[in-house]
């Protein structure tokens, strides 16, 4: 059976069960652990180069590391909160900072980190509480939402140093919560806002936590939250999935935004889903794979624009088919952050390579769009077309949501770029670069994405036997393929082109993606609009840019781009006769009107 079908008569006995277990509180699901698919490689054995490389290095140096630690761990030290979210930004923080220590390598930065994660477990009181709310408001607006990222920044600390503090400081504060939430105290989905779903994301390292200890009490308050989602007040996360009830479609308009009536908010919504798929590695329970795969595809299908992100007002709508409307908050920053990590996960578990697509059209577009040129800074809204912008600062933290989660999603490029399978190395990810292995390694010699020609070298110390997958994009109507120069045939787009060989050092693999521009057609009311992708990039015109003219128009699914001239600033342009396009992350970067851009053009 296809992981994404799920027949009728089970869909009903599953919808029995959750009841019946909601109404007791806790479901007990079976035991039996999953090993993921692809496993991603140490960091420490990545080094990404060229275009991507350069873009990380940039947010790495400019953003997570000029980052003040302390600054952010001073919220802590205070106790008078009673409805703001200072205490998710250290969490948010130290996950990229943690990865970017591995990744960089950088002298001085593991004792900085330690040092920091010890800060916020001196904070800790006595009772195991990490967090800055005042005694009497605990459990309200974002209390337990802020203890989901510190419980992830300690579990970070942790992998990272092996500190025994971290662990301890975690196990602390999450037995505090399973003292104060839980069947005989307060129900999760009835906290904070958006269904309770801010709240009962808290999953996600809960069951990390049970993973790392196997303390059952964990895995067993995970199971709780599950059946929590099933009641009557909880957003119905696993049934709706398995019903094919659309994300931007599972409650009506709340008649107001920012409270818990509003059962429509991505960031959260996925945050969950997340934490379910945490819930799936620990217990194998099929439903919950499932739910995510379900879900997963109707973001996709119903909600997913050309630059890989969506939501408007920070929720679902059914962006996808809307999106030449303007729309105000569009495409938060942490929604396409949150899409990639939701992304990843399944792609480790499935090894299904449409994932990697989902990643890299994101990565490319939505989330480089939104990074300062510089890399010190995230926007927290982004556009189809407009000016680029800074978000407000939220909490007096000098950073938003959004400039706190944009490098966890630059960091999930070296994690995800070249992963290990079962028979060998999986390659998800087209970036100059080297990768060590175990048998020695591969280097990638590419501009991409600039061009779709990619060579790579196998690296391996001796000749070996095993097998290599490169995935080919969707959008790769016509690939070559060759080793040594000898052509490999059956090659598709939107899978894996498997190479099992004797691989000796020095080996050569040449593949070359189709980087036709693509022209894609949409309409709104009366009016037709078209805009051109070029391999996973996006493209837009931007107000720097010389030559008139229109995009192609009609039934055409192609256009012939050349290239041209860049204007200071801009990665990529292009022209399809006299109408010049550059880049969908580079059109704006001047943050002002001198670089208004517009993605899809009237026809």
């Amino acid at each position: 059976m296809n992981v994404t079908e799920f027949p009728r008569r089970e869909f009903l006995g599953l919808l029995g069960l959750l009841s019946a277990e909601a109404c007791r509180t806790t479901a007990h699901l079976p035991r039996r652990p999953v090993a993921d698919a692809l496993t991603p490689l140490p960091l420490s054995s990545v080094r990404l180069g060229g275009y991507l490389g350069r873009k990380l290095d940039l947010c790495i140096r400019n953003r997570i590391f000029a980052q003040d630690p302390d600054r952010l761990v001073e919220p802590f030290r205070h106790r008078a909160e009673t409805s703001c979210w200072q205490t998710e930004f250290w969490g948010k923080w130290f996950t990229s900072a943690a990865a970017a220590c591995e990744y960089a390598g950088i002298a001085g930065w593991r004792e900085r980190l330690l040092e920091s994660a010890r800060r916020v477990i001196a904070t800790q009181s006595s009772d195991g509480y990490i967090g800055n709310y005042a005694a009497g408001s605990r459990l309200s607006g974002w209390d337990v939402w802020g203890r989901k990222y510190t419980l992830l920044g300690l579990l970070a600390d942790f992998q990272l140093t092996g500190d025994p503090e971290a662990i301890n400081g975690a196990r602390r504060l999450a037995d505090l919560t399973l003292r104060e939430i839980g069947p005989i105290s307060t129900d999760i989905v009835s906290l904070g806002l958006y269904r309770g779903m801010a709240a009962s994301s808290i999953l996600q390292p809960m069951i990390l936590l049970y993973q790392r200890t196997r303390d059952r009490r964990y895995l067993d308050f995970g199971e709780y939250i599950l059946a929590r989602w099933s009641s009557t007040r909880g957003p119905q996360l696993v049934e709706k999935a398995l019903a094919g009830v659309s994300v931007g479609k599972r409650f009506p308009p709340p008649e107001k935004w920012w409270t818990w009536e509003n059962g429509e908010k991505a960031y959260e919504m996925m945050s969950c889903y997340a934490g379910l798929l945490e819930l799936y590695r620990a217990t194998g329970w099929a439903p919950a794979l499932n739910a995510a795969l379900r879900t997963t595809a109707s973001i996709r299908d119903t909600e997913i624009n050309i630059a890989g992100s969506g939501s408007s007002m920070e929720c679902w709508y059914g962006g996808k088919a809307l999106q030449t409307e303007m729309r105000a908050r569009s495409m938060e920053t942490c929604v396409g952050v949150s899409w990639m990590q939701l992304c990843a996960s399944l792609l480790r578990i499935t090894s299904d390579p449409r994932f990697a697509d989902e990643i890299e059209k994101t990565l490319y577009n939505a989330l480089l769009g939104a990074m300062t040129p510089d890399g010190s800074s995230f926007a927290q809204y982004s556009a189809l077309e407009g000016v680029r912008a800074l978000g407000e600062n939220h909490c007096g933290m000098g950073l938003n949501c959004c400039i706190a989660n944009g490098p966890r999603g630059m960091m999930l490029a070296p994690a995800v770029a070249v992963m290990q399978g079962a028979e060998g190395p999986v390659v998800n990810l087209y970036s100059e670069g080297e990768w060590k292995l175990g048998n020695g390694g591969l280097a990638m010699k590419t501009d991409y994405p600039r061009s779709g020609a990619v060579e790579i070298e196998m690296r391996p110390k001796q000749p070996e036997a095993f097998t290599l997958r490169l995935r080919i994009p969707a959008w790769s109507e016509e690939t070559t393929l060759a080793v040594n120069g000898a052509p490999v045939a059956g090659v598709r787009p939107g899978a894996w082109a498997v190479l099992a060989r004797t691989w000796k050092p020095g080996d050569r693999v040449s593949l070359h993606l189709d980087f036709r521009g693509r022209v894609l057609h949409a309409s709104d009311g009366g009016r037709r609009y078209a805009a051109v992708m070029r391999g996973p990039i996006a493209l837009a015109r931007d107000a720097r840019l010389s030559g008139g003219g229109s995009l192609p128009s009609g039934a055409n699914d192609h256009a012939v781009l050349r290239d041209i001239e860049t204007p200071p600033g801009v990665e990529m342009a292009f022209a399809a006769g006299d109408f010049a396009l550059c880049d969908y992350a580079s059109a704006g970067d001047t943050w002002d009107n001198r670089s208004r851009y517009r993605t899809w053009m009237p026809v």
